[in-house]
């Protein structure tokens, strides 16, 4: 076996070989077939030839031996005329004649030959053969003439046996050996017809399999396998099998081109996509970055152009040509006539489109002249056209490139345009969104004013400037007088629309030079530079006049007026550095506002150190308070409005300054300005959760909370992490969304307040009804509570209108699933009136003062059961 697979395997080295040997094989096989059957035939005819003559020579003794026993001969004469037939006969017979018993007693017990014996005893004659030859059996049996020299004898007994052996292995032998040299003799026929037959197929299916196995190795690329494909549809060849082989290999080739892409068009969209990385260097120009692609692109394959289409508004675009090099006028002319007639065909809105602006960027202006006809523009540009505008604006992209004519090649081209659209898109508006937080880092987003930091900045830098200049300028801080009303009535749409024309009211005041900025929610600053206190105040008044003169008109036809208090501070007059010039004007404005509004207060001495002394001296106490924290909250108790159980605690903040107890009112302002709000809810919080942990209070707490202190990143976090410090669960926690700052990203505040939520926090919204951002909160956060406006429950038994809207905000939250709270219950008859409307908890003086501690128990007695 392990020859066999030896054979085998060498024998499937080639093709040729194989069939050679296969052919040898096969030849042989039929060769030996053939001499041994023959041979096989002729052995056995010769065999049978044998036996006849053997039978014929055994009758002729037969019969010369009978004629001698009727001639009375004895025994010695039959052996003599036996030996005399021996004598005649060829060397390879034997005769022998064994008497019976009739002519010798006993004879036949010394026989041991089976035929001989069967002889004997049935008279039969025989034929035996052997390997060595062929052995005939003839009884000799008694007639009447035999019976006169053998009297015990009776006619039909068998008298003797003779037997005729005649040996075939040398006749055998001599015969194969005649075999073998005539199978030598003619050996060489099968192994040369092996040969021919083997070269004749060879000749042909060998070169067909080389033909083939060269064209296959010359196929490096994919503009190779057309030639291949065109050479095998050429090829000729005889047998229908090749026929069928070559044909099948010729689509196959065509399925391979369907579905494959080269290795060159792998490499070359590698290399074009390598210079579509977008870096830091890519944001600064987006137009410089389209540039250099182009450039770059021209490195791989020649680009004439590359065009990007941006909707600007709804039926407006803008198109850049990039030109690798300066087109003739015709040119430019051609390509725009193909970029209208692509953007029609592509998107069918563009019949409405009122603007089409097509800008022209040429790269390399000082490259020699391009010059294209219609049908190269047209035939050689490829472009991707959007449904909806994506990132950057960008709706459609294209390039002109000869190598389009190419299918592969367009392909390739078709699925770059896809990463280049995204690319030009992102860059246009990471350029875009750059340059926009450059702006609005430095803008207020919805006037276009400067914003407060970038007002801290111009402040500090013109009194530098009159520092060195020996100059005098003024600072205006404005507050409008009725903002709050605006934003509660009309809600915060028309808020942003008063504010927008305050700003362009006041701007129209200002000379040129002076610097409006937006402070922050309705208070705005002018800085008046160059100019004495008799100009600063006169541009003052233009301001309050044109603001008290302003109108817009509501969505129900009322008009809106503004008015302002206005602040006013010197420099160098009433200090010197722009923190405690500002501080200055910001006083003299809630002075202005103390003294009836929409007048502008001039400073006197008297004002300069009472505001230092207590501007001042607040800000420094309150940070101090704060370092220390000395912040110490007081706890007003929350009761069911039936039975007057103490369900809840709403914490206020107290600040210790020189051993008095400071309430928020007196301390919140400064803090905000401070912008320090955040740190002091902090600390409140802290010292909240340790007054739980200390006392054991279990029940719901309130902490109110500014939208923004929710809104920091670490907000979340320091919560849980208190949470966990102190063991409060967190579903006693209730935080109260107040209204001291707006923010205006309602999307963040509602995330945050969600992440708080999904940790079991809970919501109330403070002074509900009092402004249309309180609507806003209940219809888009997961609130709990909502504690009705006390300025509508205090004097909601003197007014109709304010029952019906506590009993309105009550139906409402109700409605919604949110349990309500009444503030600003002070007796027995307010108590009395938000039970009978439902309302749910109770908060005021009359149900229990602020105090440091928890309260326990109420002297109030439960109201009867309704």
């Amino acid at each position: 076996m392990y020859l066999l697979n030896k054979f085998v395997f060498f024998t499937s080295k080639t093709l040729q070989r194989f069939i050679f040997t296969a052919t040898l094989i096969v030849s042989l096989i039929t060769f030996l077939t053939v001499v041994t059957t023959l041979t096989w035939i002729f052995v056995k005819e010769a065999e049978e030839i044998s036996a006849s003559t053997s039978f014929s020579m055994a009758n002729k003794v037969l019969l010369s031996i009978t004629d001698a026993m009727k001639k009375g001969k004895n025994m010695a004469e039959m052996a003599d005329l036996i030996s005399e037939y021996q004598r005649l006969l060829p060397g390879r017979y034997e005769i022998t004649i064994i008497p019976g018993n009739i002519v010798k007693a006993g004879a036949e017990r010394g026989v041991s030959d089976d035929a001989v014996r069967k002889a004997f005893s049935n008279g039969s004659i025989s034929i035996n053969r052997s390997v060595n030859g062929l052995e005939h059996v003839f009884p000799l049996k008694a007639d009447a003439n035999c019976l006169g020299c053998h009297p015990a004898a009776k006619a039909g007994d068998i008298l003797g046996v003779l037997t005729i052996n005649e040996e075939l292995t040398d006749y055998r032998n001599s015969f194969l050996k005649k075999f073998i040299l005539i199978f030598l003799v003619f050996l060489p026929i099968p192994i040369l017809m092996a040969f021919s037959v083997s070269r004749f197929v060879n000749s042909h299916l060998g070169d067909a399999i080389g033909r083939l196995d060269r064209m296959i190795r010359s196929v490096n690329s994919m503009s190779d396998l057309t030639q291949f494909e065109t050479e095998l549809e050429n090829e000729d060849h005889r047998f229908r099998e090749l026929e069928d082989i070559f044909s099948e290999f010729t689509k196959f080739i065509g399925r391979i081109k369907g579905l494959a892409v080269g290795k060159e068009m792998l490499e070359f969209e590698i290399r074009v996509l390598e210079r579509f990385i977008i870096t830091s260097e890519s944001i600064r120009d987006w137009k410089e970055r389209v540039s250099y692609l182009l450039n770059e692109v021209n490195s791989v394959m020649e680009a004439y152009t590359i065009f990007s289409v941006f909707q600007i508004e709804e039926e407006s675009y803008d198109i850049d040509i990039f030109w690798s090099r300066p087109p003739s006028d015709k040119t430019v002319l051609l390509m725009e006539e193909i970029v209208r007639q692509r953007i029609q065909h592509e998107k069918m809105s563009i019949s409405g489109i009122t603007e089409v602006n097509i800008i022209h960027n040429f790269v390399n202006p000082d490259f020699a002249i391009l010059e294209l006809d219609h049908s190269e523009i047209d035939l050689q540009t490829k472009s991707l056209f959007l449904e909806t505008p994506q990132i950057g604006g960008v709706v459609g992209i294209g390039v002109q490139s000869q190598a389009v004519s190419d299918p592969i090649r367009s392909l390739v081209i078709n699925g770059i345009l896809t990463t280049m659209l995204n690319v030009v898109g992102s860059i246009k508006a990471i350029y875009k969104y750059t340059k926009d937080l450059e702006y609005y880092a430095t803008r207020d987003p919805l006037t276009d004013l400067f914003n407060q930091r970038l007002f801290w900045e111009l402040l500090g830098y013109e009194v530098g400037r009159s520092e060195r200049h020996k100059e005098t300028f003024g600072l205006l801080v404005i507050d409008l007088d009725n903002f709050k009303h605006v934003n509660d009535t009309f809600g915060h749409f028309m808020g942003d629309k008063f504010l927008a024309k305050v700003a362009i009211t006041i701007h129209e005041c200002l000379r040129k030079g002076d610097i409006l900025a937006r402070y922050g929610g309705d208070e705005f600053t002018v800085i008046v530079c160059e100019s004495g206190q008799e100009q600063v105040y006169m541009v003052a008044e233009r301001i309050r006049e044109s603001l008290a003169k302003m109108e817009i008109a509501a969505p129900n036809g009322a008009k809106i007026q503004g008015s302002a208090s206005i602040g006013m501070a010197m420099y160098p007059q009433h200090a010197q550095s722009s923190k405690d010039l500002f501080l200055f004007a910001d006083n003299m404005t809630y002075k202005a506002k103390s003294m009836g509004r929409n007048c502008i207060i001039i400073p006197t001495n008297d004002d300069v150190s009472e505001v230092f002394e207590k501007s001042s001296e607040m800000s420094r106490l309150l940070l101090q308070a704060m370092e220390e924290k000395r912040v110490i909250p007081y706890f007003q108790p929350i009761v069911t409005t039936g039975s007057q159980e103490i369900v809840c605690h709403e914490v206020l903040c107290r600040i210790e300054l020189d051993g008095k107890i400071i309430a928020a009112s007196e301390f919140i302002e400064i803090a905000e300005k401070l912008s320090i709000i955040s740190k002091l809810d902090n600390i409140l919080m802290e010292k909240v959760f340790s007054k739980i942990k200390e006392t054991g209070y279990n029940g719901l707490i309130f902490i109110n909370l500014s939208p923004k202190s929710l809104i920091l990143k670490e907000f979340v976090p320091m919560v849980i992490r208190l949470a966990h410090q102190y063991d409060i669960p967190h579903d006693h926690v209730v935080f109260e969304i107040t209204e001291r700052e707006t923010v205006k990203n309602m999307t963040l505040l509602e995330s945050f307040v969600l992440d708080l939520r999904m940790e079991g926090f809970k919501f109330a919204i403070d002074d509900f009804g009092s402004g249309f951002s309180s609507f806003q909160y209940i219809r888009r956060l997961p609130i709990d509570f909502v504690k009705i406006e006390g300025e509508f429950v205090r004097n909601m038994l003197n007014d109709p209108k304010d029952m019906a809207f506590v009993k309105t905000l009550s139906i409402l939250a109700t409605e919604f699933g949110i349990q309500t709270i009444a503030e600003y219950i002070e007796d027995e008859d307010l108590l009395k009136a938000v039970h009978s409307l439902g309302i749910d908890l109770a908060q005021g003086y009359y149900t229990g003062k602020p105090l440091p501690d928890f309260t326990t128990s109420l002297p109030v007695p439960a109201l009867p059961a309704s």
